[in-house]
C-alpha cells in the first residue's frame, strides 16, 4: 500500500527523444516528492522548451496523489497514457513531462496515445529504480552516561541517519522505519520513565 511500505523511485533523471511521423517527442523523468517539486520541474522543462507545441505531463506520489494534463492535446491522448506508463513502471515520486514539437503530420487518437505513452515508458525504463523505506524522524535528549544504552536501542530498532550533538547533554536526531515507529515511541516513553533519556519528540 502506498505510503506504508517500501517503494521504488527513479534512480536518476532521464531524457529520451524520439521522432514519430515527423513530430519530435522528448520525455523527461525526474524524482518529485510533492506538488511543489512537480511544479518546479514542469516550469524548468516548459522554460527549456517554451517554443514546443505541447508539454504534456503526469506524476504519481508515494502517498497515492496523482495528476496528469493533456496540455492542449485531445482529451485522454497524452496525460493519461503518461500516467499509465508510470503506473506500469512500479515507480512513485516520479514526474514525466513529454514535450512535443509538431512536425506537420497528424497522428490521430491512437497514434497520440502510443506516442506519449511509449516515449514515457522508454524514458522510465532508462531511469532505473532505487528502493526507499518510509521513515519517521525523531530527536532524543539524554545524559552522557546513557549513550551506550541508547546506541544499543537504536541498533535494535534499525534507526538510521543519526546525528549526534554533544553539549550540556547529548541530543541525537535520526529516522526509524515507519513500520517500527509505534514500538519505537513506546520504547522511548519507557526509557524516559526509567530516566535513561530526559526527553524525546517526533519530528515528522
Amino acid at each position: 500500500m502506498l505510503g506504508t511500505s517500501a517503494y521504488s523511485e527513479p534512480a536518476e533523471p532521464v531524457t529520451y527523444e524520439e521522432k514519430i511521423k515527423r513530430s519530435e517527442f522528448i520525455a523527461n523523468v525526474s524524482v518529485c516528492h510533492d506538488e511543489e517539486e512537480a511544479r518546479s520541474f514542469l516550469n524548468a522543462i516548459a522554460s527549456q522548451h517554451r517554443d514546443a507545441t505541447h508539454n504534456c505531463r503526469a506524476y504519481l506520489l508515494s502517498d497515492g496523489r496523482e495528476y496528469y494534463s493533456d496540455d492542449g492535446e485531445p482529451s485522454g491522448t497524452a496525460g493519461r497514457p503518461i500516467l499509465n506508463a508510470i503506473k506500469r513502471s512500479g515507480l512513485v515520486n516520479v514526474m514525466v513531462v513529454v514535450t512535443r514539437y509538431y512536425g506537420g503530420v497528424k497522428l490521430g487518437v491512437r497514434g497520440l496515445i502510443d506516442a506519449y505513452g511509449g516515449t514515457a515508458e522508454k524514458a522510465l525504463s532508462m531511469a532505473g529504480r532505487v528502493e526507499r523505506i518510509p521513515t519517521k524522524k525523531f530527536r532524543v535528549a539524554l545524559g552522557y552516561e546513557s549513550t551506550a544504552a541508547i546506541v544499543k536501542y537504536f541498533t535494535k530498532l534499525a534507526a538510521m541517519n543519526l546525528k549526534w550533538n554533544y553539549g550540556a547533554e547529548v541530543t541525537v536526531s535520526g529516522e526509524v522505519p515507519a513500520s517500527e515507529s509505534e514500538s519505537f515511541s513506546a520504547g522511548l516513553e519507557e526509557l524516559k520513565a526509567r530516566k535513561i533519556i530526559t526527553s524525546w519528540e517526533n519530528l515528522s
